[in-house]
């Protein structure tokens, strides 16, 4: 009798271990880290049946690299562009987020989320790049939590910045310089493990 129940309940403990599978009806389907899950660009259909899907090829990594892309709900504020490894879709690249829509990280980071909250969230300050170039407020996660994530962000000025805030170099700024450029993210990147 002892067997038996101890089999039961390992066989709903391990049931419940399980990773879910993301589905149409998922309630977390729009967060990034959950999409970069998926193993092919096939499933995008299943887990989006409502998304529009673009796909093509085009140069990334500063015109370096030719790869094929898929975007979903082109011309959203729910666009995503999935870039790939492979012809077949099968091997995600990198998923990039640039509108204000429903996608977040898993811990919250969105489309206009605050330098402050950037760094409430990585539980540690972060240094960020100059503008103008290719990486354009890149965020360095400078030890923080999410030094190891997948995650990488990128951050605009409401205004134009002054001079000292363009070019491909950290930049080294006062906090009251830094707070009166009013940084946001302008874009959310996760980059698959290679």
């Amino acid at each position: 009798m002892r067997k038996i129940l101890f089999l039961n309940i390992l066989v709903l403990v391990l049931a419940g271990c399980k990773s879910k599978k993301l589905t149409a009806d998922s309630s977390n389907k729009f967060v990034i880290e959950n999409l970069a899950q998926i193993s092919s660009a096939e499933d995008l259909n299943k887990i989006y049946p409502d998304a529009t899907v673009e796909e093509g090829s085009d140069v990334f990594e500063e015109g370096i690299v030719k790869r094929p892309y898929t975007i979903i709900f082109p011309g959203t504020p729910n666009e995503a562009l999935i870039t790939w490894n492979d012809m077949e879709r099968t091997q995600l690249n990198r998923i990039r987020v640039e509108k204000e829509g429903r996608w977040k990280t898993s811990n919250g980071i969105e489309i206009g989320t605050t330098y402050r909250e950037l760094e409430e969230i990585n539980g540690n300050s972060i240094e960020f790049y100059g503008f103008g170039w290719d990486y354009s407020g890149a965020v360095d996660w400078n030890g923080g939590k999410l030094t190891d994530s997948n995650i990488r962000v990128f951050l605009a000025p409401k205004e134009t910045p002054p001079n000292k805030f363009y070019g491909d170099r950290k930049i080294e700024a006062s906090e009251e310089e830094i707070d009166a450029l009013e940084l946001s993210v302008q874009a959310i990147l996760y980059q698959a493990e290679e």
